[in-house]
């Protein structure tokens, strides 16, 4: 039987992908999570602005969206101080990661990154025939110095640093991030992927100069503006790079009810710091359950808490599979030591609180199931 012609590359490459999402594990088991707390999504919802938006611009879903994204991104200019010209919009940071990688990596080219952090960058690395080199964490910490030794070792193109960090939650002060770029070395781009960066504390946010041709930063509507599902993203680089992404990038992937839901959530600033709030307190609880089980909850930085589950990455398998079998949906790090932890995103009381009854019996189970962990 005739077969597609497929690359040497992607012949090469394993049938996967980073992550399996909750919709397809309902369909394997048959059932739905009582809790959806897995995804680092904000359950608390959009800016009710937003949502207005949305239903006020579907009679023109006929209408593809604008291929400059053109009033949002002047809306993102004004809102941080930037030139239109220093923005690239496109369809949430995994998009625009994979942009950034077919701009700049070729087969056999080097990248570094942290192993165990975002596994979507490795995947868009991969599938361009890019070479991975992996630095571990420093603690629960990505380590700026040892990426960029790394980085300077290999020659790499481009290095990934997440600030705040998924899937530990930590975060390190913006002024270390700019202390360390003395060491970034020469013909290496830093992708400074800021996700997380309105859960974060103050100064957590280095004060880069946009012009800076070493760094491409990534930020979302995804997490703090609750619109995962619209997929907006967008970068901040020196101009000359964000004019490159028009070589390569879908003009018309935009969706456009997306973009004018994005527009109106980036106006409401009261309702993200609402939910800012809401998720401070969440993860406050998150790290009253985990004591009141005799675990142990990480500074987070971020809309989700990794919780150390007290043994090895065998065990916290274990303690993942109890709850997702119990119907709360949630996820853990790929790599050890990291792996000792189970990742609760915050959510709504009513999903915690589902979590919170079936943690006792998911650690009983775990333990039984593991008794050398």
């Amino acid at each position: 039987m005739q077969t597609p012609r497929y690359t040497r590359l992607v012949q090469s490459l394993p049938a996967t992908v980073p992550f399996v999402g909750p919709e397809t594990q309902e369909r394997l088991s048959g059932l739905p999570f009582v809790a959806r707390l897995g995804a680092n999504e904000n359950g608390f919802g959009p800016s009710p602005q937003a949502i207005r938006a949305m239903a006020d611009a579907a009679p023109e879903q006929w209408k593809y969206g604008d291929a400059q994204s053109h009033d949002l991104k002047a809306a993102l200019s004004a809102h941080l101080g930037l030139r239109p010209a220093q923005i690239i919009v496109g369809e949430g940071i995994d998009g625009l990661l994979g942009y950034l990688v077919r701009l700049l990596v070729e087969p056999g080219d080097a990248v570094v990154t942290s192993d165990g952090a975002y596994p979507t960058f490795n995947y868009h690395v991969a599938g361009f025939g890019g070479v991975l080199h992996k630095v571990p964490y420093a603690g629960d910490f990505e380590d700026p110095a040892a990426l960029f030794a790394r980085a300077r070792e290999t020659g790499a193109k481009l290095v990934y640093l997440a600030n705040p960090d998924n899937p530990m939650g930590s975060a390190h002060a913006g002024a270390a991030i700019e202390k360390a770029l003395d060491d970034l070395p020469d013909g290496t781009l830093l992708v400074l992927d800021e996700a997380y960066i309105e859960f974060a504390p103050a100064g957590t946010a280095p004060r880069i100069d946009p012009d800076d041709p070493r760094v491409i930063r990534f930020r979302t509507f995804s997490k703090g503006y609750a619109l995962a599902g619209a997929r907006v993203g967008y970068g901040l680089a020196a101009p000359g790079l964000i004019a490159a992404f028009d070589k390569v990038r879908n003009h018309f992937g935009m969706n456009r009810a997306a973009q004018i839901a994005a527009l109106a959530a980036l106006q409401d600033q009261d309702w993200l710091a609402q939910v800012v709030a809401r998720v401070a307190d969440s993860r406050d609880r998150l790290a009253r359950i985990a004591a009141e089980n005799g675990l142990r909850a990480l500074p987070s930085a971020t809309n989700f808490v990794a919780i150390d589950c007290g043994g090895d990455g065998e065990f916290a398998r274990a303690v993942l599979a109890a709850l997702v079998a119990r119907g709360v949906f949630i996820r853990m790090p790929f790599v050890a030591p990291q792996d000792r932890c189970i990742r609760v995103s915050c959510g709504p009381e009513d999903e915690v609180a589902a979590f919170a009854a079936a943690l006792p019996a998911a650690l009983a189970e775990a333990r039984e199931k593991t008794p050398h962990a």
